[in-house]
């Protein structure tokens, strides 16, 4: 059997959708007589924890740990919550305070690509010895915290290993990066360091076909779309008995759906069954801006934040709600945004409302399955005919969604996919 190394910096107990990805690639890659190893940080700063997902890790894996110096820690004398905001990705819309903007301005210049680097050289001291005394011959690495790639790079130049670099999110086009407060400097040392990672790389895999074009600019090496996914076999959950509208994750203020708002306003003032009926669900951090917006539309008495819930409660929660709520920024640079969630939404095969920027690579995979409507976030009346629309549905008992061909989106068989692209040889 082939032994792979994976370089992650998520992995259990930490909660949110970045430990996701690898956590079920490693489940599944011995079905495909391929063999991991796993390395991760000793002692994570992770802004968010969830115990559960312990029991998910098998049994086993080889697991290995080094420590991390990270500077969150120090930056957190200063104030604690603002660094686990930011931290967390929760980057203000309104005019950042002062020592906000100090915290951008460090986390964006002097961390670059970012606070993780400190690992980097520690990390490929212990993994040479790893890799030779293993016979590993593959090392895959995951970011975001794209310094991981940094890691591979260096073991690539001193040994004699495949290196897939594994990216989920992009790196220098990613929205919140242009929020950093990035020097000209700076931003030229990110593009030169994802450039050479890029080049260097003898395979890369990405979540979507717009991160594919994109990179496919920066570098000739074999660049595979390999998607998140969903796991779970679900069994059929009692729909709630109210018309809920839920947000499973981070709802970023940039992210905000203000239409969404005026909308569902409207419908609440105009309709006294849709009132009744009413429930918006948020599971996960909420910016301040976001509840600033419930609030002025009068839509905090409709309103539930959960909270970050266990995953076991969320995917409990999608299979419930009436309708799922997919949101992400209107601009260019988030077209090729796929969030994980996606997946998780269509295994629960609940309606799904995807509103984004037009032409949205999610909204299109919405429509193919046949998931749910995808719609720009400013077209304020074709949101109403679809709410109405499905409010009817809803009141007859008939709101449901007929999803086609999602079983491609199983991770069993996205870790096939993964394990044919190790193996393959180009030409």
């Amino acid at each position: 059997m082939r032994k792979v190394l994976v370089i992650a910096y998520y992995w259990p107990p930490a909660g949110g959708p970045g430990v996701q990805r690898w956590l079920k690639f490693v489940k599944y890659l011995r079905d495909f007589n391929v063999v991991p190893v796993v390395y991760v940080p000793e002692n994570p700063h992770y802004p968010l924890v969830d115990e559960n997902l312990l029991s998910e890790v098998p049994k086993n894996v080889q697991i290995l740990k080094r420590p991390i110096k990270e500077p969150y820690g120090w930056a957190s004398l200063l104030s604690k919550k603002k660094t686990r905001t930011i931290s967390s990705g929760i980057i203000p819309e309104k005019k950042p305070s002062s020592l906000e903007k100090i915290l951008l301005w460090v986390r964006g210049n002097l961390f670059i690509p970012d606070a993780r680097k400190y690992w980097v050289k520690p990390s490929v001291k212990f993994l040479a010895g790893i890799i030779q005394k293993e016979g590993i011959k593959t090392i895959i690495t995951t970011g975001p915290p794209h310094s991981l790639h940094l890691i591979g790079l260096e073991l690539k130049t001193k040994m004699d290993v495949q290196w897939i670099s594994d990216f989920r999110d992009p790196w220098t086009t990613i929205g919140y990066h242009k929020k950093l407060r990035l020097t000209s400097i700076s931003q030229k040392k990110h593009r030169d360091l994802e450039k050479k990672v890029l080049t260097n790389s003898d395979k890369i895999v990405v979540t979507s076909k717009t991160t594919q074009l994109e990179f496919e600019s920066l570098t000739n090496r074999p660049i595979k779309v390999i998607t998140n996914g969903f796991d779970e076999v679900l069994s059929p959950l009692e729909l709630d008995s109210k018309f809920t509208i839920s947000h499973l994750g981070s709802l970023l203020t940039g992210r905000n759906p203000i239409a969404l708002w005026k909308v569902l306003r409207e419908l609440v003032n105009e309709r006294p069954e849709f009132a009744k009926h009413l429930i918006i669900q948020l599971a996960g951090v909420v910016g301040e801006e976001v509840w600033e917006s419930i609030g002025q539309h009068g839509l905090q008495p409709y309103t539930h934040q959960l909270g970050y819930l266990p995953h076991k409660q969320v995917v409990e929660l999608q299979q419930k709600s009436q309708i799922l709520l997919l949101l992400e920024i209107a601009s260019e640079e988030t077209k090729g945004i796929i969030p994980g969630k996606l997946f998780e939404y269509l295994n629960a095969r609940r309606p799904i409302l995807a509103l984004g920027p037009k032409d949205w690579e999610a909204g299109r995979m919405v429509q193919e399955t046949k998931a749910g409507i995808s719609l720009s976030v400013a077209d304020a009346q074709a949101l109403k005919n679809v709410l109405l629309d499905w409010f009817e549905q809803f009141e007859k008992g008939a709101l449901s969604a007929n999803s086609i061909g999602i079983e491609k989106f199983h991770r069993r068989e996205l870790t096939k996919e993964l394990v044919n692209f190790i193996t393959w040889e180009s030409s």
